[in-house]
């Protein structure tokens, strides 16, 4: 029952119409019990602000942000959390007297996501591909996290050579290493936990992957694709025929939407409820196969 003590949360971003957000927030709100729902907002580029104006003078209880809009939004907030602050991108906004808080729940549900799946970042050694949005998130997870060396590469040596030096003085020590994508050779021998970075594999175009050669994922123990649609992908089946364990990014999804339902809420989300939330999604995003 919609009323008058509903909290209305929602996300914006241009498009938003195909978003699993409200899956997962309306899932979660019926779980835990709460009178809340949660809608898409669809916000062009030059409305940013007055959106999130709008939203504040409205009460909205809280509210996701999508492409193109994580940055742009960062003016306009009352305050940001320092991971956020040096990934340069928020995906949440929580209340504060003065208008929005800004916080990165993607770096946060990227590592509950590989939790959940036995991986620790603590001492890893970690090959990330690619150098865009996603991967600044993944670098500074990883280097926050005490990963031991992360390996950057990307297509455009000098776009990693400048993420690389960003994560190096957030994390104090030299320990990122940026390297053109084709040089991958130059990698050590070892066991790595690689984590896909690109849209290499992104639905329609399923038959690609940031590396084709078959030696390169003898190295890794285990590969997080961020790519969810496809549900395998090229680069995962990859490693699984290298013999290392691949997972898809749609628990990164579900994570980083639980960890922002808590911040809204203050509520603490079970396991079990995540994975039901969890069942929901894979139905609505794999339903055709």
């Amino acid at each position: 029952m919609i009323d008058g003590k509903t909290m209305v949360c929602g996300l914006i971003g241009d498009p938003v119409e195909h978003t699993l957000s409200p899956v997962i927030h309306n899932t979660l709100a019926r779980e835990t019990g709460r009178n809340l729902v949660y809608v898409p907002f669809p916000v062009k580029a030059d409305r940013v602000g007055e959106a999130v104006r709008g939203a504040r003078a409205l009460s909205i209880g809280g509210l996701n942000v999508t492409v193109p809009h994580k940055s742009a939004v960062i003016p306009y907030l009352a305050s940001v959390e320092r991971e956020a602050e040096l990934i340069g991108a928020v995906n949440t906004l929580v209340p504060e007297k003065n208008g929005y808080r800004g916080c990165n729940t993607d770096l946060t549900g990227l590592g509950r996501a590989l939790s959940s799946e036995g991986v620790s970042l603590k001492g890893e050694r970690v090959i990330l591909l690619g150098a865009g949005g996603a991967a600044r998130a993944a670098v500074f997870l990883c280097v926050l996290r005490g990963a031991k060396e992360v390996w950057l590469l990307n297509r455009t040596l000098e776009k990693a050579e400048a993420l690389a030096e960003e994560a190096n003085r957030a994390a104090g020590r030299e320990c990122v290493r940026p390297l053109a994508l084709s040089c991958w050779r130059r990698i050590p021998e070892g066991s790595y936990l690689a984590i896909q970075c690109t849209k290499a594999g992104l639905f329609p175009d399923t038959e690609s992957a940031p590396i084709e050669e078959r030696e390169f994922y003898r190295r890794i123990h285990t590969g997080y694709d961020l790519v969810y649609r496809p549900a395998r992908t090229k680069f995962m089946r990859l490693v699984e025929e290298a013999g290392g364990r691949a997972f898809n990014g749609l628990k990164m999804l579900l994570y980083q939407g639980v960890e922002a339902y808590e911040l809204w809420t203050g509520a603490a989300v079970t396991e079990e409820q995540a994975g039901i939330c969890y069942e929901k999604m894979e139905k609505e995003l794999y339903q055709d196969g």
